[in-house]
């Protein structure tokens, strides 16, 4: 009831800026005792109306079928979202009579003819067009178009932030991701484009590198045109005043562009290259800090992780290490937060092995991010779903840290932590468990957590020093004020 909805809030929201279709159920006070504070009450409405898509309450059993029909039609369509449905505990106890309807089936959107010329008119005159590509409601067909599309007509692709498997980043189209952190390689692809095509993207801050890209700062962007495809709407223009819009879901969209006739030369091939080499050029990590060096270790994972790995993460500086070090094949997935949630990282793992027994799942996880949901280990040991968990441990709440010494230079507040003991923790937890402190014990724990049949939780130590990948304390006080 209550408490659980404040709990439950957190995934509302992260569905909410994910796009997710979610269905959220949750226990309500009887209806006669509404209104008066009773034990666990909260009203619902108003508590959940700007994270959910729609908040209903169900007043009879007999209702829950219409009711449930329509939650998952709302859920899914247009811009997928979360749908909370109360259910008040004296209804609960009631006898339906009616009978449960069929599965909701949704008819995505396609785009008109005209849609498909419009856009076909803008791309044809482009010799530095971007793909970018984003949102939920993605299915394997529409991914397989969308390849299509890039390939006929030669487009460089971007992926907006968290949404590396959307397309297959060994792919030589692929040239990287509008995300947190962006590096200046796909920032420059993403200004020196004449033509960006979104489909399925929102222009959010990270998208746009706060909002300082595609003419968001109010500036004129040398003549760039806009062409924004989604299933929603409402994004046209809240952000971004796209020249061309299509009103129209990302999988029919892609079936449809991808039919378009090609260039008639191959005017776009040189800056598709450019774009992917220097892209590829991101993947070098400079040498770390510490015993044990993470880019050394991604290296290694680039080629150890099998082709349809599941990696989650949460959020924390940590998280650059599987955003920005890893490639995502056309058969990997990735579950990232795109609202930054803290912790979100070890329950999509125990998830997602539930749901995929047989494929490996790896959580990325820091000291402070595992914290906020370590007792997800007991589910994952209820439910046998048992992943490989890499604890990226630098006592440090690490982003924090970061704007501390780039702001307020060595002036530490509030941001060292004392962590337990993460191999004891795992192992109360019926887990295989070691802590790795120098690069070369990375590969041979790794290959005994594949190899354990309870999973694993790998206690990596780095310096709290290397505030990320790229930035170290020394480096980030000897930056303020230049």
């Amino acid at each position: 009831r209550g408490p659980g909805a404040t709990n439950a809030s957190i995934g509302v929201h992260t569905a909410d800026q994910g796009s997710t279709p979610m269905i959220l159920f949750v226990g309500q006070v009887g209806r006669s005792h509404r209104g008066l504070e009773a034990f666990q009450e909260i009203e619902y409405t108003s508590f959940f109306d700007d994270l959910a898509k729609w908040v209903v309450e169900v007043d009879s059993a007999d209702d829950l079928p219409r009711v449930v029909e329509a939650a998952f039609t709302v859920a899914m369509t247009g811009r997928p979202g979360p749908v909370v449905v109360s259910l008040p505990e004296d209804v609960l106890r009631e006898v339906a009579t009616t009978q449960p309807g069929p599965p909701v089936q949704i008819d995505e959107r396609p785009p008109s003819v005209g849609d498909v010329d419009a856009v076909n008119a803008v791309l044809a005159a482009a010799e530095r067009p971007v793909l970018l590509v984003g949102g939920g409601g993605w299915t394997t067909d529409g991914r397989m178009a969308l390849s299509r599309l890039a390939t006929r007509q030669d487009l460089p692709v971007v992926v907006t932030f968290r949404r590396h498997d959307l397309f297959d980043n060994t792919d030589d189209h692929y040239v990287g991701e509008a995300g947190v952190g962006m590096p200046p390689a796909v920032r420059r692809t993403l200004v020196e484009a004449d033509v960006i095509l979104a489909v399925g993207a929102r222009f959010g801050e990270m998208t746009t590198g706060v909002y300082s890209l595609f003419g968001t700062d109010g500036k004129a962007n040398d003549g760039q045109r806009i062409v924004h495809v989604h299933a929603s709407a409402f994004e046209f223009g809240k952000v971004v005043v796209a020249e061309v819009t299509v009103n129209a879901g990302p999988n029919a969209a892609c079936r449809a562009l991808a039919a378009m006739q090609p260039p008639a030369v191959d005017r776009r091939t040189d800056w598709r290259v450019q774009r992917r080499a220097a892209f590829l050029e991101t993947l070098d990590c400079p040498p770390q800090l510490g015993d044990l060096d993470m880019g050394e270790v991604m290296a290694w994972l680039r080629q150890r992780l099998p082709p349809d790995v599941v990696v989650t993460n949460g959020a924390g500086n940590f998280s650059a290490w599987p955003n920005k070090f890893l490639l995502y094949g056309a058969d990997a997935r990735l579950l990232a937060p795109q609202n930054g949630t803290m912790g979100y990282g070890l329950p999509a793992a125990v998830a997602a092995k539930v749901a995929n027994a047989d494929r490996t799942v790896v959580c990325f996880a820091g000291d402070g991010d595992i914290q906020m949901n370590l007792q997800e280990l007991g589910t994952a040991m209820q439910a046998d779903a048992r992943p490989i968990v890499l604890v990226v441990d630098n006592s440090s709440w690490g982003t924090i840290r970061m704007h501390q010494e780039l702001h307020h230079p060595g002036r530490v507040s509030a941001t060292d932590l004392v962590n337990p003991d993460f191999v004891v923790l795992a192992g109360a937890y019926g887990m295989h468990a070691e802590r790795v402190t120098a690069t070369d014990g990375f590969a041979p724990a790794f290959e005994r957590a594949m190899a354990s049949p309870t999973g694993a939780l790998l206690h990596l130590i780095t310096s709290t020093d290397q505030l990320n990948p790229r930035l170290t304390v020394e480096a980030a006080r000897g930056a303020v004020g230049r």
